[in-house]
């Protein structure tokens, strides 16, 4: 079936499922291909639960004379094109997003404050990859003023993927950092892969879009031209940044910013002023207190803030839903038991986020303090030496008590103090044989360690 024919039954049947256990009535279902399983043998199956379609790259799955099986050579593929497809058709304005840490946090805060002003459509949670992505545009819907889109990677040549799905009009990656180096290969294949997203920009800033016309998304993108976001202050960042537009923000007055910002305090939420550095006449200061906990995410909400004030949001606007906003997910959330107070940010942990948020918490005046860390996953070769890194930075802090959680700790060499499990279930007996009482408690470490779990028993 040609594309052109397949989006005209997704738009009488806009609803797109990848998944049999859920098949709203008169979707389609698309028979994704994964490790373990084999999606075209869910699509009859999808068929009976209500879907109106199931688009399948195996026509022995089909039933003859059924003209709901719809058959293609790659079901993913199909997908990806269909979205790119209906991003065109739309001509929906787009901010793409990616970044080693904060990526997540920053599409949301950016959500937010771009809600206060506009119908906004943004990835769901983490649906960032070759999936969510196509998935995400596929969402979009004529009412929507904007979309902000976010894209993961874990390998060279994921984010080229992406973006030439989403095709941005807006590009920000909030840093770069020492995260899935066993997929990168090193540092400098993640620095190589984030910048795919500027190489898009860069090759795409001054052609026409690629878009039906719409002449109200089409003078939007009039009024506010085609630009990367970028953080001042990442040395990184700004040495991949050459011929693009920019539109920055960061801590410092160096001239050119758009957007400057400080610190106020973080005890252990994060308080902050800015201010809008292109208006000379106006040097208005604006505070916000957030929910988030962290000077490192002071660069999320400026990031926000610049986002907010290039698509002539309120100031007031913006600090609103900066000070509404309250993390989810176990990211940066502060939270009070009967027994001890904690910071659990353990949805995801590489060494560059790693650092940062043991930095912050020796920062916070605190009697009692203690730290619960888990593995960082997919770190290759360089795994040992970074997780003995993130030990020693441990040791040169004034901690009661360290407990290391997962095998890559087991060969760290660590003060007698520390104490090391194998799980989290472990983590979980020695919390009921002597609960730790009246102590300040960094909770840190990969999903798949599962110390999200902890903050009930402590």
């Amino acid at each position: 079936m040609e594309l052109s024919e397949l989006y005209k039954l997704f738009e009488q049947h806009p609803t797109i499922t990848t998944d049999s256990r859920d098949c709203p009535a008169g979707s389609i279902f698309f028979a994704l291909k994964g490790a373990s399983f084999d999606g075209n043998k869910f699509a009859a199956a999808s068929l009976e639960k209500g879907c109106a379609y199931a688009v399948i790259d195996e026509s022995e799955y089909a039933v003859d004379g059924d003209s709901r099986f719809i058959i293609v050579d790659d079901c993913l593929q199909t997908l990806q094109l269909l979205a790119r497809y209906h991003r065109r058709q739309l001509g929906t304005p787009v901010i793409g997003i990616t970044g080693t840490n904060g990526k997540t946090t920053t599409k949301e805060l950016a959500s937010a404050v771009l809600g206060e002003k506009y119908n906004v459509l943004f990835t769901q949670g983490n649906f960032n990859n070759d999936i969510g992505v196509p998935k995400t545009l596929l969402r979009l819907r004529p009412e929507h003023d904007i979309a902000v889109v976010e894209m993961g990677a874990s390998h060279p040549g994921d984010i080229k993927t992406l973006v030439d799905i989403v095709e941005p009009d807006y590009a920000i990656i909030t840093n770069v950092g020492r995260a899935h180096l066993q997929g990168f290969g090193s540092f400098e294949g993640v620095i190589r892969t984030k910048g795919e997203l500027y190489d898009f920009m860069r090759a795409h800033i001054v052609e026409p879009r690629a878009t039906a016309a719409n002449a109200g998304h089409d003078s939007f993108v009039a009024a506010h031209p085609r630009t990367v976001f970028i953080d001042n202050d990442n040395q990184y960042l700004k040495g991949i940044s050459h011929d693009l537009p920019l539109t920055s923000y960061g801590r410092g007055d160096e001239a050119g910013l758009a957007i400057k910002g400080h610190t106020v305090s973080c005890e252990p939420m994060l308080s902050f002023q800015w201010n809008d550095a292109r208006k000379e006449a106006d040097h208005t200061a604006y505070d916000v207190e957030t929910h988030l906990i962290g000077d490192y995410n002071l660069a999320n909400m400026l990031a926000a803030v610049t986002i907010g004030t290039y698509f002539d949001v309120a100031p007031s606007q913006i600090c609103h839903a900066l000070s509404a906003y309250v993390p989810s997910n176990n990211r940066s959330q502060f939270e009070k038991t009967e027994s001890n107070s904690l910071i659990v940010d353990a949805y995801n942990a590489n060494p560059t986020s790693m650092a940062a948020a043991l930095a912050n918490f020796e920062t916070i005046e605190a009697q009692h303090k203690m730290c619960i860390i888990g593995d960082m996953k997919e770190l290759g070769s360089v795994s040992h030496d970074e997780h003995q890194r993130i030990v020693d930075q441990l040791a040169g802090m004034r901690l009661e008590q360290v407990w290391l959680v997962g095998e890559e700790f087991e060969n760290c060499s660590t003060p007698a103090i520390f104490r090391k499990f194998d799980n989290v279930a472990q983590v979980k007996e020695a919390i009921a044989e002597h609960k730790p009482q009246g102590m300040y408690i960094l909770v840190k470490g990969s999903n798949g360690t599962r110390l999200f779990e902890l903050p009930q028993y402590l």
